[in-house]
Formats: C-alpha cells, sequence, structure tokens
C-alpha cells in the first residue's frame, strides 16, 4: 500500500456553512494512480469539520438548527474570556463533529451511499479559507 498527499482550498462562510466537496475528493480519486484504498478527509483547524450527510436544502437548515440547539453561539464561553474573538460556541462544535472522515474506494470510485455527500462545515463566525487534505491510500 501507498499513500499520497493532495490538498485543495474551500472559501466558506462561517456559522455552521456547509460545503459539499465529494466532487472533489471524487476527482483527486480518480486522477489518483490508485484503484481502491481508503480516503482520509481532514481539515486543519479547531472550527471546522468534516461529515457525511444528504445534501439537499432540508438538511441543510436542520443541520445547523441543531448545533444552535445544542451549543448555542449566544451564550457565553470562557473561550471567549481568553482569546476576545467570540468564537467559543465553534470550538465546542468543531471538537464535537470532528475534523476528520475516512471513506473507503474500489474502481477508482467512493463507496458512499446513493444520497450521501461529504461535506465541511465551517462554525467559526467569520468568513475564512479552509485548506482539505485528502490523503489516500491504495494500490
Amino acid at each position: 500500500m501507498d499513500i499520497k498527499t493532495f490538498n485543495f482550498s474551500v472559501r466558506t462562510e462561517g456559522f455552521t456553512d456547509l460545503i459539499d466537496i465529494t466532487n472533489q475528493v471524487a476527482n483527486i480519486i480518480s486522477g489518483s494512480e490508485f484503484s481502491e484504498g481508503s480516503a482520509l478527509i481532514f481539515v486543519p483547524g479547531a472550527t471546522c469539520g468534516v461529515t457525511t450527510i444528504e445534501y439537499e436544502p432540508g438538511l441543510l437548515q436542520d443541520y445547523p438548527a441543531f448545533f444552535e440547539r445544542i451549543i448555542p453561539s449566544g451564550i457565553n464561553y470562557q473561550h471567549d474570556y481568553t482569546w476576545h474573538d467570540g468564537n467559543g460556541f465553534s470550538h465546542v462544535r468543531a471538537s464535537l463533529q470532528g475534523a476528520s472522515f475516512t471513506v473507503p474506494f474500489a474502481a477508482k470510485k467512493m463507496l458512499l451511499g446513493t444520497w450521501q455527500q461529504i461535506i465541511i462545515v465551517d462554525f467559526d463566525n467569520r468568513s475564512r479559507n479552509r485548506n482539505v487534505i485528502v490523503q489516500v491510500t491504495g494500490k
């Protein structure tokens, strides 16, 4: 098994912005030398996460609303007293979400479900340029 590392950038709006990156990951896998293996998708930073979701209008509203219910943005967080940047909620949300996701592939195609897309979720309180790392392991 060999490992190759790729990356690409994504512009986000923050505030639980959901960005579908399925096509970018698929293009990396199909353009790689590997026919089967797994791809690790990772977003550096403490206010962004990666997961899979059905990327449809209802869930694009439900997912941010879920995070607002369990980790509200309008309350005080100790992090805000330390750094005075007002994004304590985004750090807690990102830690719950997780910064990586792994997907298997065969015949250069991801083995995702029919309605399953890979997304990054930017929880920060401002827009950002996010670096997405895709590390492909395969043969």
